[in-house]
């Protein structure tokens, strides 16, 4: 995985952008960190990575300017993770990922696996990026979000069985 800091071998933006964001690991810390999870224990439980990989995730974010570290614990020395303004300019892709994996990855019997209201006009907008009730470009903070049960459940039960490790 290679960091903004190295030299590129091309001036294809999706190669560079790959560079950055290129493997599931990644996505998903992204995808955690969208969903509001800041700590490394909390993303490692939803994503499933092991503590080495979620590290190096973690710390080539940092070092691309996704990700942002402050310690929110001195003894032991513990941090969260935010996402910079760079990091939540990715947003959009992930929202898109969502729409195609909705779309083209799953049963049509398994309902959407997150719901997403409008907060401004209360439209539910399926799997648009524009509200389809105001026509509005939507961004993360634009939004609330309802999983569905199944979803929440297998989120639930990913932080039991974290527990009862």
């Amino acid at each position: 995985m290679a960091h903004d800091a190295e030299a590129p071998d091309t001036v294809c933006p999706v190669a560079r952008s790959l560079d950055i964001v290129g493997d599931r690991w990644t996505v998903l810390v992204l995808r955690e960190l969208f969903m509001g999870a800041t700590r490394f224990e909390e993303i490692q439980i939803q994503t499933r990575a092991t503590p080495q990989m979620l590290a190096t995730r973690l710390k080539a974010l940092e070092a691309s300017a996704m990700v942002e570290r402050h310690p929110y614990s001195e003894k032991p020395l513990r941090h969260e993770y935010h996402l910079t303004e760079k990091g939540r300019a990715f947003y959009p892709v992930l929202y898109a990922l969502r729409g195609w994996g909705e779309t083209w990855s799953k049963d049509e019997s398994e309902a959407v696996a997150v719901r997403f209201v409008h907060r401004q006009c209360g439209h539910d907008v399926g799997l648009s990026a524009v509200c389809p009730g105001c026509g509005a470009q939507l961004e993360r903070k634009d939004l609330d979000a309802t999983m569905s049960d199944q979803f929440a459940a297998e989120r639930a039960e990913r932080r039991a069985a974290f527990k009862r490790k």
